[in-house]
């Protein structure tokens, strides 16, 4: 595509302004799309588990893995790589819900990997509710179902639950 056509932000930024699935997967232009999650959303820490939550539970984990991205970005540094790992297992869902087998086990076994790490320590376990050991073997189990079965998975039954029940 020519430099000058491309989609651009205010800044003048490139950015694909196409429509995109609940996978998030761009739609031909003027096609009936879902709606975006706006970048640059600061929340509380329970607001961005709650937000995840319900878009992973809606079988949009490339929209949950946005949310994640803005608490990464927008919190402290001691947390960045909670935030991260838990992004990362969104898109790991993502990729292999979109069928890219290699990809989302990859993509799941990292997020696992720096969620284990992130946590490490008295107290960590415990942030903010979240489920980390159940989060870390559900992230293990599907790669290696994915890798196993190597077709797509669907992502609203295969959402995690983020946080530890009655947290």
């Amino acid at each position: 595509m020519n430099r000058t056509t491309r989609d651009r932000d205010e800044e003048g930024r490139a950015r694909n302004a196409r429509p995109r699935d609940g996978l998030g997967r761009p739609l031909p232009h003027g096609a009936e799309g879902v709606a975006r999650q706006p970048e640059g959303v600061v929340r509380t820490p329970d607001e961005t588990l709650r937000e995840a939550q319900r878009l992973l539970d809606a079988g949009m984990p490339f929209h949950a893995h946005e949310v994640f991205e803005d608490a990464w970005k927008s919190g402290p540094e001691a947390e960045r790589d909670l935030w991260q790992g838990l992004a990362q297992l969104a898109v790991g869902l993502t990729h292999a819900a979109r069928g890219n087998r290699e990809g989302g086990a990859r993509l799941l076994r990292r997020g696992a990997d720096r969620l284990t790490s992130a946590c490490e320590g008295p107290g960590h376990e415990s942030a903010y509710g979240i489920d980390v050991g159940g989060l870390v073997a559900w992230a293990r189990e599907l790669a290696d179902r994915v890798e196993a079965i190597g077709t797509e998975v669907d992502a609203a039954a295969e959402a995690p639950r983020l946080r530890r029940t009655g947290a």
